[in-house]
């Protein structure tokens, strides 16, 4: 274990009682783990239905997951009626988002459902959804832009479509990722991280998980101390998992 400074980060677990489908909750856990491998700490804020708590402290990473369209709707409400310029002043600081299915569709400008009113978003990022008529449901396994792989579960109708300006995560090789057409899948847009796969995601994609915590702590701490103290991990059985998806993936396809 190389010596390094206590460094420390503070997560913002938005809704963990209403967006946790599909257990992805595992990646806060999945995050708090790898920083306490190298002897660092996360602290987890949940961050409930209701107004805020006074006296936030500094948050680096937002996190939300995927719910159903009932809770979406209680979300929206209550984002708009308690949060939405708190986070809009936190996305504008950089601080980074990490957003699944649900959550990920109410960071951009809309989300349609096949019944009621459009969810109203935050707009932090130029994206907007619509229900589908087919259901997307199965193994992905998508390449992003460093050449490596990502694997997942999406389940989900809703049909997301980027602005031309913005950056999916990554290029799906089998599945549907954003919306079956365009073979996008994701969003990771400056400090906007996007994505419908759970399953958890983290745990079985480590290169990934240290991908976001390297953008957190370089916020706080800076690049060239991070870039040098971020030392690999022994991942042998979170590689493991990451093959093993593949191989799920492969034969279905």
């Amino acid at each position: 274990m190389i010596a390094t400074p206590p460094y420390t980060l503070t997560l913002a677990h938005l809704y963990p009682q209403e967006m946790n489908l599909y257990g992805d909750r595992g990646n806060v856990l999945a995050l708090k783990q790898r920083m306490a491998w190298r002897g660092w700490q996360l602290n987890i804020l949940p961050i409930p239905l209701g107004t805020l708590p006074e006296n936030l402290p500094e948050v680096d990473i937002f996190f939300m997951g995927g719910g159903q369209d009932t809770q979406q709707i209680a979300i929206e409400a209550d984002l708009h009626q308690h949060k939405a310029d708190y986070l809009r002043k936190m996305a504008d600081e950089k601080a980074l988002f990490l957003t699944i299915c649900g959550g990920y569709q109410l960071l951009g400008h809309y989300y349609k459902p096949h019944e009621g009113k459009p969810l109203k978003g935050l707009s932090l990022i130029d994206a907007y959804t619509e229900a589908g008529n087919k259901r997307m449901i199965g193994n992905v396994l998508c390449e992003l832009p460093s050449g490596e792989t990502l694997v997942g579960f999406e389940n989900h109708s809703g049909r997301t479509f980027l602005g031309k300006d913005v950056t999916p995560l990554g290029k799906v090789t089998v599945g549907n990722g954003n919306n079956g057409d365009d073979k996008q899948e994701g969003v990771w847009h400056e400090n906007f991280v996007g994505t419908y796969l759970h399953g958890p995601l983290l745990p079985k994609n480590p290169a990934l998980a240290d991908a976001l915590l390297l953008q957190a702590l370089q916020r706080k701490y800076g690049v060239e101390e991070i870039g040098q103290t971020l030392h690999l991990l022994d991942d042998y059985w979170e590689q493991h998992a990451h093959q093993q998806a593949k191989l799920l993936v492969s034969s279905a396809s």
